[in-house]
């Protein structure tokens, strides 16, 4: 969410962390397998514990202490300190060599899924947790080591006022209806009519968070585990990229991407100065607000769909943010399990946020309104085999949750880097597949 940037690691960084993370996971004192089991009753649950967050900013502003008092309401014995860190990522992999990483945390993208009984207590099993979404994202051998903070639906972010000045008021169905939107918005309003924020990097991650919205599809993540050509013609991966390519290449978006920066471009869409920008729905709330600063109204900020309708209708993936976990080494998992169910299911913060609730019966957000009510298809991707595919990944060396790829991609369409499209599929495909045939073994 407002912290929403993570740490890039390479190939050679990340294997190096794991190696560190596997050295230090036999010291577990015995807790390894003890279940962080749901309270009770809450009166009898006492201790301190100790809550690890990216979200500076909600430690700093009071926020998350208020949350922590209206826990108390229920949980009165339990005391709750935050430890807000801004480059989560890498401080909180290295504190993973010890057993002092807090009592509960969000788990590092470092981490391997395999690894997860070594550092973290399993909160169910699969069956007993299937209230919640994504759960199936830190299944291990059947037990649940995460419990989403929140899920988020991917599309485009855009300024609703720019859009109708060029005349489209409706939603492209097809991703040549979305190009011609976009030159519409150059031609008729002089804003820039598509932000890459190619310098932060980051975002051109959330692309990779369509997989499944060309076909619907919630298991298409999963599809990706062997050498299948994830980028082959007629693919989810080829419609995603290709369109950010051609994007690029007619000239709609920034003129110079290596100036591009996130905070700025918030306050840019805001003022309709830039129209569209591709990003999770967390990214609304940001930008209802950078609008009525610049002046405007939150009801200047939409947010549509991919490009593309399967049987009519479009659809939106719904994706996990950071998953919730209790440390194996923590001495108060009761206390540390009732702040993540408080926090998941009683704590109104996805509500708040503008984000996709994590228990499967909560209503989506007002901020999905428009998808809710143009009967947009949500479908939870499933990441049962995300081992799998980030062996995989990090074995050819592409980066799907990284931005050089797509940096690489950007610079391809723009003419700064040489060859063409087919070229960089092509390249893509024969390195995945070469990698298939050997990660995990």
């Amino acid at each position: 969410m407002g912290n929403k940037k993570t740490t890039a690691l390479s190939g050679a960084v990340l294997a190096g962390v794991m190696l560190a993370l596997s050295a230090c996971g036999g010291g577990g004192g015995g807790a390894t397998g003890e279940v962080a089991a749901p309270p009770a009753d809450p009166k009898e649950v006492s201790g301190e514990i100790k809550v690890l967050t990216q979200r500076t900013d909600l430690v700093q502003n009071g926020t998350l202490r208020r949350y922590a008092a209206e826990f108390n309401k229920t949980y009165p014995k339990v005391k709750v300190t935050f430890d807000g860190i801004t480059d989560y990522e890498g401080e909180v992999k290295i504190r993973m060599n010890t057993r002092e990483y807090g009592d509960v945390l969000f788990i590092p993208g470092a981490v391997a899924k395999n690894d997860y009984p070594t550092f973290f207590a399993p909160l169910g099993t699969t069956a007993e947790l299937s209230k919640y979404r994504f759960s199936d994202k830190t299944e291990v051998d059947g037990k649940v080591y995460g419990i989403a903070q929140f899920g988020t639906a991917n599309g485009f972010v855009y300024n609703k006022r720019l859009w109708e000045r060029a005349g489209v008021t409706a939603w492209p169905k097809t991703t040549e209806e979305f190009l011609a939107g976009l030159e519409a918005v150059k031609e008729k309003t002089g804003a820039t009519p598509y932000y890459t924020n190619f310098k932060d990097g980051w975002p051109l991650v959330q692309w990779t968070n369509n997989l499944g919205v060309v076909g619907c599809d919630a298991q298409a993540g999963n599809a990706l585990a062997g050498a299948v050509s994830p980028w082959k013609p007629g693919s989810e991966l080829n419609a995603t990229d290709g369109l950010l390519y051609e994007i690029v290449k007619r000239g709609l978006s920034e003129k110079d991407p290596t100036t591009t920066n996130w905070e700025t471009s918030k306050a840019l869409l805001g003022e309709g100065r830039i129209a569209t920008m591709m990003l999770g729905s967390w990214s609304i709330t940001q930008m209802q607000d950078a609008a009525k600063r610049a002046g405007g109204s939150a009801d200047d900020i939409g947010f549509m769909p991919f490009p593309v309708q399967k049987d009519g209708k479009h659809c939106a993936a719904l994706v996990s943010d950071y998953q919730q976990a209790v440390s194996v080494h923590s001495h108060n998992k009761p206390a540390a399990r009732a702040w993540v169910d408080w926090f998941t299911e009683k704590s109104g913060f996805a509500e708040k946020e503008g984000v996709v609730s994590a228990v499967k019966s909560a209503p989506m957000p007002a901020t999905l309104k428009d998808f809710v009510d143009n009967d947009v298809t949500f479908f939870d991707r499933s990441e049962a085999k995300t081992a799998a595919v980030n062996d995989i990944d990090e074995a050819a060396e592409i980066g799907l949750n990284k931005q050089d790829y797509r940096q690489k991609l950007i610079d391809t369409a723009r003419g700064v880097a040489k060859g063409s499209l087919d070229d960089f599929f092509a390249d893509l495909d024969k390195r995945w597949d070469e990698a298939a045939k050997t990660a995990g073994s």
